[in-house]
């Protein structure tokens, strides 16, 4: 895990490593995993053993950047599950991981009975990164997301917890997730221009219809834009291709999956622009991953655009 170089090397058996992207002080790959899928949202789910096994294929890809959180559990009473399974193929993993980035996130509750609730509380986000420090097994927190707001709360205040956090070098860099462009500009106000490294909200062409916005507010700013559910949902390229044609002939104009189609054209609208898609399979990472170095011609991505936002080509 990366806590203080800002250039991550290459994994020793990954093919030579496309154009990186910047999140706050670090350079990351221009795709990342989303880990979730080894935790949560599946029944049964995969053998933990495959979890790691889909990190070492994304390591092995050339991916550099892995996402997770605290609640990405199969219960209340086993947070942390995911970020363990991550620690644990860093730590296992046969190559270099210098330089690899892990982000996770917190302000979403989980207590028995499986009650779900939000607290960005100072005292509440302190105690939870320390539990992720744990899960983790490191000392800071490359990346720390707040993960959903907290509506009881002023904004603002919960910026400043993890601004406190920050300054307390439990984290190096600030995320926030599942924000709109308001929640946005509050959060670089309380934390200044460039304090804010990442965006985490969900965009894809299934869903884009104020996330789009936001994504061009963080290209405005310099803030990464780091799309969840990339693909529209864990498995859906090919629905997605059957939706939308333009991605099905560029598919085939390539060579390439839909999936790697989608990525492509999400990597092709900003270099702001990093997709993180959910596997649980080292397969399914493998194949996203070659949409990093998929060019998709100036044409095509206008063509793709059109159709995706439902929009006149010659506007």
């Amino acid at each position: 895990m990366n806590n203080d170089v800002t250039t991550p090397s290459t994994p020793a058996s990954a093919s030579p490593a496309p154009a990186r992207r910047r999140i706050g002080r670090f350079e990351v790959s221009p795709l990342g995993l989303g880990a979730m899928p080894s935790s949560l949202g599946r029944d049964p789910l995969p053998p933990r053993e495959r979890g790691i096994a889909t990190i070492h294929g994304a390591l092995d890809a050339g991916i550099t950047l892995i996402d997770t959180a605290d609640i990405y559990a199969p219960a209340w009473d086993q947070m942390g599950h995911n970020e363990q399974i991550v620690a644990e193929g860093l730590r296992t993993y046969s190559g270099s991981t210098e330089g690899v980035v892990v982000a996770t996130k917190g302000g979403i509750t989980r207590s028995e009975g499986e009650q779900w609730g939000r607290d960005g509380s100072l005292d509440y986000l302190r105690s939870a990164v320390e539990k992720s420090l744990a899960a983790l097994g490191v000392d800071a927190i490359d990346l720390y997301y707040w993960h959903r707001p907290d509506r009881t709360l002023r904004y603002a205040e919960s910026i400043e917890a993890l601004a406190a956090l920050k300054a307390d070098g439990l984290i190096h860099e600030i995320g926030i997730s599942n924000a709109n462009v308001e929640e946005i500009d509050v959060a670089i106000e309380v934390l200044g221009e460039g304090g804010l490294a990442a965006v985490q909200n969900q965009f894809s062409p299934r869903y884009h219809h104020t996330s789009r916005e936001e994504l061009e507010h963080c290209r405005e700013h310099g803030v990464a834009f780091v799309p969840w559910s990339p693909l529209g949902g864990i498995g859906r390229g090919d629905a997605v291709a059957r939706r939308f044609p333009a991605i099905a002939r560029a598919a085939e104009a390539h060579g390439a999956s839909p999936q790697q189609i989608v990525l492509a054209w999400e990597l092709a609208l900003s270099d702001r622009v990093i997709p993180i898609p959910g596997a649980s399979r080292p397969e399914s990472i493998t194949d996203s991953a070659r949409a990093m170095t998929l060019e998709l011609g100036a044409d095509e991505v206008r063509a793709l655009s059109a159709e995706i936002f439902g929009e006149d080509p010659q506007d």
